[in-house]
């Protein structure tokens, strides 16, 4: 009798040693012909400007998703840049158990941010540099960051589930939708319009350059009448983002609270809060103002300033037709 009780112990213990040792593991891959969608690699070149965009003022430079993020560097300078939240960390985590410490880290307060309802990247998928986890994480930062910047639309992908347990390799192919399909694709041609107009325009004659110039403060001055302000440098006056809030404002016909933007900012990180915000009300009035960076915005690019204002001036001056006349 002992001795079966005994035998019948040891089978529960190895019965949950083999439970153990056979937990299930589910990892997702990018299927070959995937990986050479034109459409990804745009994904892809997209996503590499916009963190290099954003670290600019840092001297990062990220040249592939796939191989650039696995040891928590560059996720940490976004995190800081983007959120203003700067962990006290080592600046490079040479070995793996470093880097991992590091990633579950800034991880745990990125994800705090996000607030995904599934999330779709872990410590380990990125340490491992799953591309298709790392993916998902940086379009949901630019989404909830940076909602305003245009990312190619309708990316899926075929991925593979391979799925590991006690009985056995599983595996399956399944669709994973990245970005989804664009609702307003009249917008963003037009908005892509004239992001190319004023590429073309800045390789002009510097007196036409100064024509259009005149032609837009011409328009802000209008607009802003009522408040008795008046613009004279386009170049500067825009870059801490108050002239430009109470611009929409004025153009929309809104109050915009004081207690939500800095009417006299002092610093980077406030005048970036109001260009941001800016930058989001366009977005939500249904302008895409892609490829511009708030941080361009500040630094008194001017590519980005005029891109701006001509979204503006194109959606507000159409029923004004005199002054549309100088950019034909």
């Amino acid at each position: 009798m002992e001795a079966d009780v005994a035998q019948a112990h040891n089978e529960q213990e190895d019965r949950g040693m083999d439970a153990e040792c056979f937990q299930v593991a589910r990892t997702k891959i990018i299927q070959p012909t995937s990986l050479q969608d034109p459409k990804l690699e745009k994904l892809k070149e997209a996503l590499v400007d916009w963190i290099n965009r954003t670290l600019k003022e840092e001297h990062i430079v990220v040249r592939s998703v796939d191989e650039d993020l696995y040891d928590g560097l560059v996720l940490h300078h976004l995190l800081g840049r983007l959120a203003d939240v700067h962990l006290p960390l080592e600046e490079i985590a040479r070995s793996s158990s470093a880097q991992i410490r590091k990633l579950e880290a800034v991880l745990e307060e990125l994800d705090k941010r996000l607030d995904q309802p599934e999330t779709k990247w872990d410590v380990s998928s990125i340490h491992k540099k799953n591309l298709l986890a790392t993916l998902h994480l940086l379009v949901a930062m630019v989404r909830h960051f940076q909602p305003e910047l245009e990312l190619p639309s309708g990316v899926k992908v075929q991925v593979a589930l391979v799925e590991v347990s006690g009985k056995g390799i599983r595996s399956d192919v399944e669709t994973e939708i990245l970005t989804e399909e664009s609702g307003d694709s009249e917008n963003v041609s037009r908005t892509d319009g004239d992001a190319n107009r004023v590429e073309q325009l800045l390789k002009m004659e510097a007196h036409k350059v100064a024509l259009v110039k005149q032609g837009l403060i011409g328009f802000v001055n209008r607009s802003m009448a009522g408040l008795g302000l008046q613009v004279s440098d386009l170049d500067k006056q825009f870059s801490d983002g108050v002239i430009l809030l109470l611009l929409i404002g004025q153009l929309e016909g809104f109050f915009i609270p004081l207690c939500d933007f800095s009417l006299t900012p002092v610093d980077h990180a406030q005048m970036l809060h109001n260009v941001s915000l800016a930058l989001s009300l366009l977005t939500h009035l249904g302008l895409h103002v892609s490829s511009i960076q708030a941080g361009d915005v500040v630094t008194q690019d001017v590519a980005a300033t005029l891109k701006v204002l001509f979204a503006l001036f194109n959606k507000h001056a159409r029923q004004e037709e005199k002054m549309a006349a100088i950019f034909i």
